[in-house]
Formats: structure tokens, sequence, C-alpha cells
């Protein structure tokens, strides 16, 4: 550990200094970030808005659709695959390892120590779960707090060691959830399964699938018919424990992508500290090695006929190696294409990206007023096509609306809420 590490570990352990406390200055924003977060921002909608519109497990499992998928040979959900899921979510988990060094950086800088930052996790848990509970439970916030404060015990290790236990922890991640989510496709759809005495195991896999059909159930007839009360006391009874299982699914991901994240900030690979030839070579190197993966799994599930355990071991055991390949080659391609992308449309996917906290749960809360019963009532009602129809006009409006609003103003919405809590005083929030 470095003199500089050394200091601040010692803050941490005596406490604060006299220097004052403060928020991050917006000249101290890297734009680079910010860009690559509000494409993020829009991604994960892209990504999630099958399960906003449809159940659940039609995020995954196109034949839990409630209309029919408008998706002739599946090529949608293969085009999606390759290009969306788990991309956007693996850049915003990267993107959050890198702000929790940035954070901790301007927080040394004015005598600060871990515990603010730990602080402002555990108020980022509780926003997670009043999202979660109340708004919608595909939550990603609550488990990102929770890796967090794993990963801030891990703030003071060297660059080279946040880097190899980051991309360890990952292949751990491939290696387990590629053997355990393979195992019941090789059986319900392999030649695994062939044999008589896998016949108590096919059936038990059966049941498996009908039971998670049936899981959602009562969420899904609640956000139909607009039974508000009904939906939220499923959810705290019912699906309580959901959090801390999702949490346990992305664990490896989660906190290994973050300890890359910040390694990456710190080598300088956000502001200019790689060479751009090497940036761009390897960049598309992993977009389109990691594309071409993607898209053979994605023909392997078309020809299973888009199995639910087929798509299941895509989504969870098969597609984190590539994934990883791409994550990094977006990110590296962005890190290369974010400044020149001015303008504009520039300003605005920045200025989204700013403003990225009020965007993710403010789509949530905007999608309740298309799909639930008591607002628009098109839960189950739009294919897939429809869905993405949803997806642009909202995107639209994140960039109409958070460019305005930081003209004017200094954080979005919940960007302030979350930093008042964060340091327990009003700041300004009109310029």
């Amino acid at each position: 550990m470095d003199d500089t590490l050394s200091a601040r570990a010692a803050q941490d352990i005596f406490g604060d200094s006299d220097a004052a406390v403060a928020p991050i200055a917006a000249s101290e924003r890297i734009d680079t970030l910010d860009f690559i977060r509000g494409l993020a921002v829009m991604g994960i909608l892209a990504a999630n808005i099958v399960a906003f519109g449809q159940p659940f497990e039609a995020y995954m499992y196109p034949a839990a659709f409630k209309v029919d998928a408008g998706d002739p040979g599946g090529w949608m959900w293969i085009a999606q695959f390759i290009l969306i899921d788990g991309k956007m979510r693996g850049l915003f988990t990267l993107l959050f390892g890198a702000g929790l060094y940035l954070f901790m950086e301007k927080a040394w800088a004015r005598g600060a120590t871990r515990k603010l930052q730990a602080w402002r996790l555990f108020i980022l848990m509780i926003f997670g779960m009043i999202h979660f509970f109340f708004i919608w439970p595909g939550d990603i916030l609550f488990y990102y707090a929770l890796f967090g404060f794993l990963a801030l015990a891990c703030i003071g290790w060297s660059i080279r060691t946040q880097l190899v236990v980051g991309l360890a922890g990952y292949m751990l991640g491939v290696l387990v959830l590629g053997v355990g989510m393979s195992i019941p496709w090789a059986v319900m759809s392999g030649a695994m399964g062939d044999g008589p005495e896998m016949a108590e195991a096919r059936t038990g896999l059966v049941a498996g699938m009908e039971d998670a059909m049936a899981h959602g159930a009562v969420p899904n007839a609640a956000i139909a018919a607009g039974d508000y009360g009904t939906l939220v006391t499923h959810r705290l009874t019912e699906q309580w424990y959901e959090p801390i299982s999702n949490a346990l699914l992305f664990g490896f991901e989660t906190l290994s992508l973050m300890l890359v994240g910040m390694a990456l900030y710190r080598l300088g690979f956000f502001s200019g500290g790689f060479a751009r030839a090497k940036l761009v070579r390897w960049g598309w190197a992993g977009v389109i090695l990691g594309g071409l993966v993607h898209l053979a799994i994605g023909l392997a599930m078309r020809a299973d006929g888009f199995s639910y355990y087929g798509t299941l071991a895509a989504f969870v055991g098969w597609s984190p190696l590539p994934r990883l390949w791409m994550v990094l080659g977006m990110a590296a391609l962005l890190v290369v294409y974010a400044p020149p992308a001015t303008g504009w449309l520039g300003d605005r996917v920045r200025a989204a990206g700013r403003a990225a906290f009020t965007n993710y749960l403010g789509t949530s809360i905007a999608m309740m007023f298309v799909f639930h019963g008591w607002a628009l009532g098109l839960f189950g009602e739009l294919n897939r096509p429809q869905l993405y129809v949803v997806v642009a006009l909202t995107c639209a409006l994140m960039l109409a609306w958070s460019k305005p609003w930081l003209d004017r103003y200094r954080y979005g919405p919940l960007e302030w809420l979350w930093r008042c809590l964060t340091y327990r005083q009003v700041f300004p929030l009109r310029k």
C-alpha cells in the first residue's frame, strides 16, 4: 500500500479531519462516465421492458408471454440477447465500482472516511428495498449496496489485487453457474435425460418449471387488476427473500465487476489513460468475439425451441463469459467515442447519465403508469415490438427532461435527495 493509501487508512481508523466534507462538484465529474452511464440506464430499460410489461418469467422464456410475442423465429429474442441483456447491467456495475472509488477519492481529500461511503450505501440499500417492495421487484440497488460494502472493504487494495481478484471471482462464477445451469438443460433437452434412470429427475424439473410459472400468478393478476394493496402485501409476505436470493445469484458478477471497475478507474481507463488505438483494437475484439459466441448460444436456443431450462442456462449459465468480453469491449469503445460525441444528442445522453439514479427509479414508476390496471392497464397486452416502442418513447423522455433540469438545477431530484441524506444537511438544489 502506497503512502497516500496509508494516510487514507489512518483517516479511516482515527476519524475525520477538520476539512470540510461536501459532495463532488460538477467540475470534478468525468464526462465519459456520465456518457456511458446515460447509455446504460437507457439500455437497462430495454433489457427489462419484457419483465415490466409481461410476466417476469417472459424476460427469458418467450412462452410466458400472455399474448403472441410477435417475434417469428425468435430473432428479436436473439438480437436482444446479443446486444442488450446483461451488458447494460455489466456496464452499470463497472461504473458503480469506479464511482465508489471516485467518491472515496474526493471524500478522502475533504477529510472524510469510509464511514461516509458506508452510510451512503446504507441509504442506497433503503432505496432499493422501497423500489423492490413498492415499485418493481427487478431491483438492483439493494444488491449493489450489499456488495458495495464488500467492495468498500477492498478499496485499499492495490490496483493489481483488485483487478486479479475481480477477474478471478468472475471466472469462478462462470464455472459455478455454467455447470449448475447446464445440468437441468442437459436432463430436459440433452442426452443426459434419455435413460429411464433420469425419469424422476425429469419429473422434478417439470414440476420446478410449473412452480416457477405459478409463482407470479398472484402479482401478475394484481398488476393487471390494478390491485396495488394485494401486490405490495404479496411482495412483503411471499417475496421478502428475493432481494437476498437475487444478490446470491448475481453476486459473482456484481462484486467482481465492481472491483474491476475500481481498478480500471485507478488505471485511468475512463479518463484517457490508455492509448486510443489499443482501446479500439481490444474493444472491437471483445464486442465481436463476445457477440459471435452469444449468437451461437442464441441459435442453439432457437434449435431447442427456446425451452424454459435452455433459456435459463443461456442467460445465467452460458452467457457470463462472452458477456464479460462484450462489457469490457463496449466500455473501451465508449471511452474512445464518448468525447467526440458532442452536440445536442451527446449532451443529453450525458445529462441522462448525471441523473441516472432518478432515471432508473423514475423509469420503474413510469412503467407502473403504463402497465398497472389502475392506470393505462397494458400489462400482458403488448408484444415484443410494441414493448420496444414503449422503450423508445421512455428513452426520449429521459433525454428530453434531463438536460433542461440540470441546466437549472445542480443535481437530479433523487441525486439531490441522496446527497442530502448522505451528508445529513440540505444542499441548495437550484443553480
